[in-house]
């Protein structure tokens, strides 16, 4: 392995303490894999946040280190959205002392069992218990 390539590697190490292992990530869906399921029954596997901020995923790439889900930055639910967004990113996103988390506690569900991403799409309560039963 290069010097660079360590050096990086141990830089990306020091920033989130506790970043997704290859097993972890593996088991969630590559790419377009869901790309049938509705929004609202993607499975979301892995959560990540700091502050007022999440990320949700629902699919990743091993290849380009992205995943694909659903965002919702500074409690902002009008501009919450669905789109791709870095591994390697968000593992470098530090405010002071305080590094984006991968939440640890995390149960992969449907989108539609989450209630910041329900507020954010409006999703109506009653459609939201609807999905839960399934």
């Amino acid at each position: 392995m290069s010097l660079g390539k360590t050096w990086f590697l141990n830089e990306r190490r020091k920033l989130m303490w506790n970043m997704p292992t290859v097993e972890e990530l593996a088991k969630i869906p590559k790419f377009y894999s869901s790309e049938e399921v509705p929004l609202k029954e993607k499975m979301i596997y892995m959560h990540f946040f700091i502050g007022s901020c999440d990320w949700y995923a629902a699919e990743y790439s091993p290849e380009e280190r992205c995943f694909f889900g659903f965002a919702i930055l500074n409690d902002d639910y009008e501009m919450a959205e669905w789109g791709y967004f870095s591994l390697d990113e968000l593992s470098t996103l530090k405010v002071k002392f305080i590094e984006v988390d991968k939440d640890c506690h995390w149960t992969p569900k449907k989108a539609c069992e989450i209630e910041r991403i329900c507020i954010a799409q409006g999703w109506e309560k009653g459609k939201l218990e609807a999905c839960k039963a399934n």
